[in-house]
């Protein structure tokens, strides 16, 4: 399908965003969009996403992050329908996208008011929901930024699953902020 974006951090001042409308199993590497993050200006002659705007906003603001990745999941899409925040329930969840997982107000898509939105949203966070639309995940690379699409996926289908058994169990912020630290600083071969 075409629904969703992906954007990555070319240098300082560029991305390469996936293309408006293209199926993405047909897509090859050199239909990626080279956009200047500053004026949206783009090589080449394919439009970049609808949603360049708010993949400029977040990797200008957020210097450590070097991909966005904005999904329709089905879970995460039933969390931002309903304008529920996923509380920090789950191990993966904190360590990786910084604690619970906020809703970012309703907007148009592909507007200057969406990136504003996901961006107060975001914060601090590796990822938000968007009212209405789905979601929004970052990462410092490009895996990164899949295994947190993964992840805030799976958090919203165990917030979900657990309504049936009387609700989840959050976190606490001292946890929290000892895993995400984990995760950042001590996990994997660093």
């Amino acid at each position: 399908g075409t629904w969703g974006n992906i954007s990555a951090r070319a240098d300082d001042d560029s991305m390469v965003v996936t293309p408006s409308g293209m199926p993405y199993d047909m897509l090859q590497p050199e239909d990626m969009v080279l956009v200047n993050m500053h004026d949206l200006s783009y090589e080449g002659n394919l439009k970049p996403s609808i949603e360049t705007p708010m993949h400029a906003r977040l990797l200008l603001g957020r210097r450590e992050v070097n991909a966005v990745i904005h999904t329709h999941s089905t879970y995460a899409l039933m969390m931002a329908a309903a304008h529920r925040p996923i509380p920090p329930i789950c191990d993966d969840q904190v360590q990786i996208l910084g604690g619970g997982i906020r809703v970012a107000r309703y907007t148009l898509p592909g507007t200057d008011d969406m990136a504003d939105a996901v961006f107060e949203a975001i914060s601090d966070r590796m990822g938000a929901l968007v009212a209405n639309h789905g979601a929004v995940v970052m990462g410092r690379t490009l895996e990164e930024a899949f295994i947190a699409a993964n992840v805030l996926e799976k958090a919203a289908q165990v917030f979900i699953g657990t309504q049936a058994v009387g609700g989840p169990v959050e976190l606490s912020l001292e946890d929290i902020a000892y895993m995400n630290n984990f995760f950042l600083y001590k996990y994997g071969q660093r």
